[in-house]
């Protein structure tokens, strides 16, 4: 896919997005003033003396709604979810690896499936810190990579061995507000920054020459969340962001989808897919070094409400 095709995607999936947003707060209009238009009818048309009218549109409320006569009708529906909440979703990423890397105008294929990277994975961390006040949302998501492989080179003297070593560390920090907060429906748009880093060291063990290099970049982001909940158990969650634009990558986005279990009412078990796409070229360095590269694969993790 080219950098064209991936900026126009990324513009879709925000439309899709932020339309759907639109068409549930507008449906929740339409709703609220039909219900506005049936009380002020049955109020306007009726020939008896007004406080018999309104004896009448009281009791045909249900009871519990009597207790407080001035509350909308869809707070019944609604999440009043009122100070601070405190979330943390931990969660394991088996992703496969597929694009070119290069520099200087020499393009290199990489293909990884995710065994690959298991069998050669050492070290990672990966999760989601979130704190929300009311409408407003602060989500973090961390996911440190660290990849180390060792290959004995044939026909050297010693049995020279090449130890590589590689790091990805990927930081994404978003503020956002919940649009939509119904019990069966979230709707929250996020705008952020995306931090990458790519490490790399090669390093022999008959010799002192050793090679190690770094990129790191910065990107905006603006993206989106849907989640609906299905039953009081499950739960899916649509989420998609898209960045770069040239400010630190030429195009980065991502999009995830996932399935929710809620075993207890502040834990909650998560499976789920997700899809992350970069394309960053540095022309400034002495060597034209560039990375396009896809990410994606199947993930599993777990919510935990702490406030």
């Amino acid at each position: 896919m080219s950098s064209s095709q991936r900026f126009v995607a990324s513009v879709i999936l925000l439309g899709v997005l932020l339309w759907a947003g639109g068409t549930c707060q507008a449906q929740s209009g339409l709703l609220q003033t039909s219900r506005a238009q049936d009380n002020a009818d049955t109020l306007g048309t009726s020939d008896l003396d007004p406080t018999v009218a309104l004896a009448t549109l009281t009791t045909s409320q249900p009871a519990a709604a009597n207790s407080n006569a001035s509350l909308p009708a869809q707070a019944n529906t609604t999440d009043q979810s009122d100070g601070l909440h405190f979330t943390v979703s931990p969660y394991l990423w088996f992703p496969g690896v597929h694009g070119t890397v290069g520099a200087d105008q020499l393009p290199v294929s990489i293909h990884a499936s995710p065994g690959d990277l298991l069998s050669n994975f050492r070290f990672g961390i990966m999760g989601v810190v979130e704190p929300r006040y009311k409408r407003i949302l602060l989500p973090l998501d961390i996911m440190w990579v660290r990849l180390e492989d060792d290959k004995a080179l044939p026909l050297t003297p010693n049995g020279t061995v090449a130890k590589l070593k590689g790091s990805e560390f990927i930081l994404t920090q978003k503020v956002g507000y919940r649009l939509l907060d119904y019990k069966i429906v979230k709707i929250d748009a996020l705008a952020g920054f995306r931090f990458w880093h790519f490490g790399q060291s090669l390093k022999f063990t008959t010799n002192t020459l050793n090679f190690s290099s770094s990129q790191n970049w910065v990107d905006p982001v603006v993206g989106g969340r849907i989640t609906g909940n299905l039953s009081p158990k499950v739960a899916v969650i649509i989420a998609g962001d898209a960045g770069g634009w040239g400010a630190g990558s030429q195009l980065d986005y991502q999009i995830a989808g996932i399935l929710g279990y809620r075993i207890k009412p502040a834990l909650t078990l998560q499976a789920g897919y997700r899809y992350l796409s970069v394309d960053w070229r540095n022309g400034r360095a002495l060597l034209n070094t560039h990375i396009d590269m896809v990410t994606s694969g199947a993930l599993i993790g777990v919510s935990i409400q702490l406030k």
